[in-house]
């Protein structure tokens, strides 16, 4: 068996097709990124820099399935998505071909697509069983209603808000959100002073994380882009008010930048005008959750771990043991994902709103966000404004949302993982010259740090494993995120976005008031509905990632 490092450089697949060239993940200053396991296989001939696919994916004996979970019901639910898109294909001839009123959308759910007789038949009815059970589970949430996963939420930034991009490139910095704007909408309440003071505001913000993208993703056919922030005031009764929706587009082909911020209306221009708005958002928190809080946080990241402790650690080691449960699978996963979701032309580039740049964001997302210390969930709440210290509240942490279900059940399980998790390691380290002296357990946080996540290597928050308790912290974050906080981000899509009109995976027309021709305005004040079916994602695209989301996202849990 062999664990080794590798950059990430068999998502494209140039040989075949020059279209399906992309960027090497890793190694560099652009495109820094974590590392996955070696393979082995020959260099491409197009870009002697990339690995040539194939129909495998190598991964160590010991990560594959074992013989249950091979003939399991999740396997054999993967392998109907691998034997259904085709049929799709041939079936919805028409990629760009999209829904012409919602009972579609809904008969979609109750029917299915007919499609040809497969070999497998079993295994796609039970694929068409489950995207029955989407609508009964998901359909009474309605469009209305905002998901509630693990969102970034955000408060205590500076206001005004103001971009941190480079104004000479894409535009005027100074966001739409303005008191003007806000005021009317929480006046019933307080002022915009009030709030801020007592921090009632909260932000989810991919505004300068998508804004350079704009440009690139609209020259993809069939989709758009805007760099997109969403505002929310927390009510007395402790729910989350959506306040506005702003939308930004780059100086781009001779015009400026366009910018425009959108609030709840009851007059019918702006009611649409709102339900466009999140119709965009949604799809921009749906790609955002997908590649940065679901791959790139829990499977991604913790790729390395299992790398450097199988390297590094015996199999009698305590901490291997103690890791090697949480990590099961993981890597057979996440060679899955990459020879069928995340590669060039897969699942995730044709139904979510970066396209073919899915993976770049990605790589920017890691190279600007992500942190190991602030991956425990308590300094992730602390971070996001989200919680503060306090030695007198439950767990340690007054929330600033007290109905925050992934906080309060994820410091429930925090706390209990913690107190096993250091039972354990103190039970095999008595003093910190225990820690010291181990040098196995040095060479593999050693390795994680300078190999798996070699681009962030000189980073000055790195944790130092000299003590217990360094231990304890390190040992715990790497729990969580590969058990708890897997968990959180997986298995509630499945229940908020089997209906995709609740939380679209992409959006394929801009705004209808977006520099409009006469025509295309007349068409949205004549038949707004029909403009926003447009907008969503075409038939094969949601057949394609509800299918993803009903059988990858429940089924693989590791």
């Amino acid at each position: 068996m062999i664990y080794d490092y590798d950059v990430y450089n068999d998502l494209g697949d140039p040989d075949s097709n020059p279209e399906l060239a992309r960027p090497v993940l890793g190694g560099s200053k652009k495109y820094p990124y974590p590392r996955r396991c070696r393979t082995g296989r020959p260099r491409g001939k197009t870009d002697p820099r990339s690995e040539r696919r194939s129909d495998t994916f190598y991964v160590p004996r010991d990560e594959e399935f074992s013989e249950e979970k091979e003939i399991s019901f999740v396997i054999k639910t993967a392998y109907s998505v691998h034997m259904l898109l085709p049929s799709l294909g041939a079936t919805l001839k028409d990629p760009d071909l999209g829904f012409p009123s919602f009972t579609k959308i809904t008969q979609l759910y109750k029917e299915g697509i007919p499609i040809p007789k497969l070999k497998n038949q079993a295994s796609v009815q039970i694929l068409a069983l489950r995207l029955v059970k989407a609508v009964c589970d998901a359909i009474d949430k309605q469009f209305e209603t905002p998901a509630m996963l693990e969102r970034q939420y955000k408060v205590g930034y500076e206001w005004p808000l103001k971009s941190a991009l480079d104004p000479d490139v894409y535009g005027p910095p100074e966001s739409a959100f303005t008191e003007e704007l806000v005021e009317p909408e929480i006046k019933d309440f307080m002022t915009i002073g009030e709030a801020l003071k007592q921090k009632k505001p909260f932000i989810i913000d991919y505004h300068d994380l998508l804004l350079p993208y704009v440009s690139k993703v609209r020259q993809i056919k069939g989709t758009t882009l805007y760099g997109s922030r969403a505002l929310f005031f927390l009510t007395p009764d402790g729910t989350l008010k959506p306040i506005a929706i702003e939308l930004t587009c780059p100086p781009m082909e001779g015009k400026p930048q366009w910018k425009q911020a959108f609030t709840p209306s009851l007059e019918t221009v702006g009611l649409w005008l709102w339900r466009f708005a999140k119709a965009h958002f949604l799809a921009h928190d749906c790609g955002y959750h997908e590649l940065v809080s679901h791959w790139l946080r829990t499977h991604c990241v913790t790729e390395p771990y299992i790398i450097a402790t199988n390297r590094q650690l015996s199999v009698m080691h305590p901490i291997y043991r103690l890791l090697h449960p949480h990590c099961c699978y993981a890597m057979k996963i996440n060679a899955f994902a990459r020879q069928a979701l995340i590669n060039a032309d897969g699942i995730i580039e044709n139904s979510f709103s970066p396209g073919k740049y899915c993976m770049e964001l990605c790589s920017m997302a890691y190279d600007q966000q992500w942190r190991f210390d602030r991956e425990a969930l308590p300094a992730d709440l602390i971070n996001r404004g989200i919680a503060v210290e306090d030695r007198t509240a439950p767990h340690g942490l007054k929330l600033m949302i007290e109905d925050y279900p992934f906080a309060n059940n994820g410091l429930m399980l925090w706390d209990a993982l913690k107190q096993w998790v250091a039972d354990y390691v103190n039970y095999y380290y008595k003093d910190s010259s225990m820690v010291r002296s181990d040098t196995e357990l040095q060479a593999w946080w050693t390795e994680i740090r300078t190999k798996g996540h070699e681009d962030k290597k000189d980073e000055p928050w790195w944790p130092v494993l000299k003590t217990p308790e360094g231990i304890i912290g390190t040992i715990i974050t790497i729990v969580w995120v590969a058990s708890a906080h897997h968990s959180a981000v997986n298995f509630g899509q499945y229940a908020f976005a089997g209906y995709f009109p609740n939380r679209p995976s992409i959006a394929r027309t801009n705004m209808p008031c977006e520099d409009p021709t006469e025509e295309r305005w007349k068409r949205f004040l004549d038949n707004p509905g029909s403009e926003l079916l447009a907008c969503f994602p075409s038939q094969i695209q949601a057949t394609k990632s509800y299918g993803y989301s009903t059988c990858v996202i429940k089924s693989f849990s590791g």
